[in-house]
């Protein structure tokens, strides 16, 4: 694959990424949560501080086919600072997938509503 292509299919999932994140997070606005440039530093989703609020996680995207889990993640772990790294992932054919550490995961579960919303409080 060249090497533009590559770029435009990551980029396509970061974008997918910030709208998926607007679609959410309906108070938030371009300006909230906007997808880097290819190739800068830092996370590929950039959230103001009022999205940050909001949203926990800093997101690392990695849209191929031969996709390395650790170092993904820590990627996505250097770029975090104190907030929580999550990648997401996909290749052709199927649906992303959200990486994030399993302890945050467990930690976090029940602030999610997810017992209330589904009848299991």
């Amino acid at each position: 694959m060249k090497t533009s292509s590559a770029k435009a299919k990551g980029r396509r999932l970061q974008q997918w990424t910030v709208d998926q994140l607007l679609e959410t997070f309906l108070k938030l606005t371009h300006d909230d949560v906007r997808s880097t440039s290819m190739g800068a530093s830092g996370s590929d989703v950039q959230l103001s501080t009022r999205a940050k609020e909001l949203i926990p996680l800093e997101f690392e995207c990695k849209n191929t086919e031969r996709f390395q889990i650790w170092s993904a993640f820590e990627q996505a772990e250097s770029n975090c600072g104190d907030r929580e790294p999550c990648v997401i992932a996909k290749r052709n054919g199927s649906a992303p997938l959200a990486i994030v550490d399993a302890e945050w995961l467990m930690t976090n579960l029940n602030k999610l509503n997810w017992g209330v919303k589904h009848g299991v409080h």
